[in-house]
């Protein structure tokens, strides 16, 4: 266990991370890792709820994933990385915190109802795809962070964590309702309330110019995207600008990302008071200097990735060391709930 402030995130394997991913959360989880006990979560059964049938694809993407982490600067000598399905206090966590949240009050997540109009589940779900959101309620607080690493469009599922934690420190450990999220701990709760560390970019829109970057919807540029494929993908930004010398909207989807991955501050001002002029600078000058912004953010990750490919050995090492960290903290958690909710239970130790 370590004295610093612990935080815990994470992600579901669906494939190859993408920028999104890194200005929402990735970025903010490496400029941490050093100053905080950092735990990060794959949440691979959390996949099954929509993907059942696609298990290989499931544990491939995994292992993908945990490459995506090492190459974008995670250090699993100062981060554990492990995986949700190896951990089993998160499933009996899951549980008892179903019994503390009213099912209509799961189900007006506006996260959960926006992936279910997003992927066209309708009617067809299983009651594992709601179940899920109080899941992710167990894989944070089973590991009582502070701090949870989000994207904008996570902080519903982390209120509800919030409020799990908040209702199980008042029923089983006499919290008074009205004590401050921060005086928690102080007064015998078992949980810290964790607060939502949301990136620089709470939102990264992808290259379709509407919907959040996202793999299902074809419109992201993936970390391990050679440099000709980012140069493709970025000039496909839809921008509605018909030329140079029209004024252009320095709001729109091409400029959050001059914003987003031009460094020099100077530039960035350049750019933007040219194209609102209409000072004939044309949306394809401005996708090169952001395609080249971009590739530049990215060899150093595609060189660190080149290390692990083929390596699923060294990745499954790396899994092992973190599940078994992982599961000596999340145990000492199950214990404390089990005590403070009056469940007979008796020591277990897990080996690895």
């Amino acid at each position: 266990m370590s004295d610093k402030p612990r935080i815990l995130t994470g992600d579901t394997p669906t494939g190859s991370l993408h920028l999104g991913h890194w200005v929402g959360s990735v970025k903010r989880r490496v400029e941490l890792q050093r100053s905080h006990d950092c735990y990060f979560i794959i949440a691979n059964m959390h996949a099954y709820t929509t993907r059942l049938a696609k298990s290989a694809e499931i544990k491939r993407d995994s292992i993908g994933i945990v490459r995506d982490y090492l190459a974008m600067g995670i250090d699993p000598e100062h981060a554990t990385i492990f995986l949700q399905s190896e951990i089993p206090a998160i499933a009996e966590l899951t549980f008892l915190f179903a019994m503390l949240l009213p099912f209509n009050r799961v189900m007006r997540n506006p996260t959960l109802k926006t992936e279910i109009e997003v992927k066209g589940l309708g009617e067809t779900y299983s009651f594992g795809f709601p179940l899920y959101a109080v899941g992710q309620t167990a894989d944070i607080l089973a590991f009582r962070p502070v701090g949870v690493p989000v994207g904008e469009d996570q902080v519903p599922h982390l209120e509800l964590t919030r409020e799990v934690a908040r209702r199980f420190n008042q029923i089983f450990c006499g919290v008074d309702e009205h004590a401050e999220d921060e005086d928690h701990v102080k007064l015998g709760g078992a949980f810290p309330i964790p607060r939502a560390d949301v990136g620089a970019v709470g939102r990264l829109a992808g290259i379709d110019g509407v919907n959040k970057m996202s793999k299902s919807l074809n419109n992201a540029i993936f970390i391990s995207d050679p440099a000709k494929e980012v140069e493709k993908k970025v000039k496909k930004i839809f921008t509605g600008r018909q030329s140079a010398t029209e004024p252009g909207d320095i709001h729109n989807v091409l400029f959050q990302y001059v914003r987003t991955f031009i460094k020099d501050p100077a530039r960035v001002a350049e750019l933007e008071e040219r194209y609102s002029k209409g000072a004939d600078l044309g949306d394809g000058h401005v996708k090169l200097e952001v395609a080249a912004a971009i590739n530049e953010l990215l060899e150093p990750m595609r060189e660190r990735r080149a290390k692990y490919e083929g390596r699923d050995d060294l990745v499954l090492e790396i899994l092992r060391a973190g599940c078994a960290r992982a599961n000596a903290l999340a145990e000492t958690t199950l214990a404390r709930v089990k005590e403070r909710a009056n469940l007979v239970s008796w020591p277990r130790t897990l080996s690895y």
